[in-house]
């Protein structure tokens, strides 16, 4: 993190899933709500397996500014108790099609556009959608709108939030607009599931290690690579990943419910 960066300007609490907290420049956002208990959660003719709940009910998170949810479609990102907290939430910031399906809740944060939020010390805090693909080239039919974030600030972090991303290209066009980043929030479950037979939903850990060198990201938080049934990779093969890539050092893999200034 450079010099002009002040110590503990960020502060990540993972919940579970995709579900985590920032705490940054004064600003409270919380990714991907999800707080529903384990168990089978269906998704048209299919089904998605929770196999543990989170570590915080929604009651234990504090007071949030923003909810960053990166898509409404699937219920390992946006479940049951996570859409009734989206009806007393501040804001919502996620796709057009999540503002269409849930209404005045949702405002819509097209890429590359941005919407700045006061810091209680003064100054903004800057957050700006960013493409993600929810799959192989192609598949967007199948799995529907998704969007990652960047967070930043005067003073502060530049943070990337992916999203169901799982395309290096995404990354790459990322990095182009804000690398090096400070922070990489990887949702990286290399999940799989018959709707796109064969090809991965979300990063495998050996393109999550490579999305974090193309970042040039200093600390990486993974997210979204336990708890359901759909992931085929998990902790072990992220720290066999980035420690083959020489990234060990950048990898911060947090147990649920922890919280640690970045």
């Amino acid at each position: 993190m450079s010099e002009s960066i002040s110590p503990g300007a960020l502060a990540v609490r993972y919940v579970g899933g995709p579900t985590a907290t920032l705490d940054i420049g004064g600003v409270r956002l919380l990714t991907d709500p999800t707080f529903d208990p384990p168990g089978d959660y269906p998704i048209g003719e299919r089904k998605l397996v929770k196999t543990a709940g989170p570590a915080l009910a929604p009651s234990g998170l504090g007071p949030v500014d923003a909810v960053l949810l990166s898509h409404d479609q699937h219920p390992d990102n946006l479940d049951r108790a996570g859409r009734a907290y989206l009806d007393h939430a501040e804001l919502v910031l996620s796709t057009a099609s999540a503002r269409e399906r849930l209404g005045a809740t949702v405002t819509a944060l097209p890429n590359w556009e941005s919407v700045e939020l006061p810091r209680s010390g003064g100054g903004t805090l800057r957050i700006t959608g960013v493409p993600a693909q929810h799959g192989p080239d192609g598949t967007e039919h199948l799995v529907g709108e998704v969007t990652g974030f960047v967070v930043s600030g005067g003073g502060l972090p530049t943070v990337y939030v992916s999203g169901d991303n799982a395309s290096l290209d995404v990354v790459r066009a990322i990095a182009e607009r804000f690398g090096p980043v400070d922070v990489a929030l990887l949702f990286a479950g290399a999940a799989s599931t018959p709707l796109v037979p064969g090809g991965f939903l979300t990063l495998p850990s050996e393109q999550a290690a490579e999305a974090a060198r193309i970042l040039g990201a200093r600390r990486v938080v993974p997210l979204h690579f336990e708890h359901w049934g759909h992931f085929t990779q998990g902790a072990d093969t992220l720290v066999e990943a980035f420690e083959a890539a020489g990234l060990g050092e950048r990898l911060h893999l947090l147990k649920p419910g922890e919280r640690v200034e970045l």
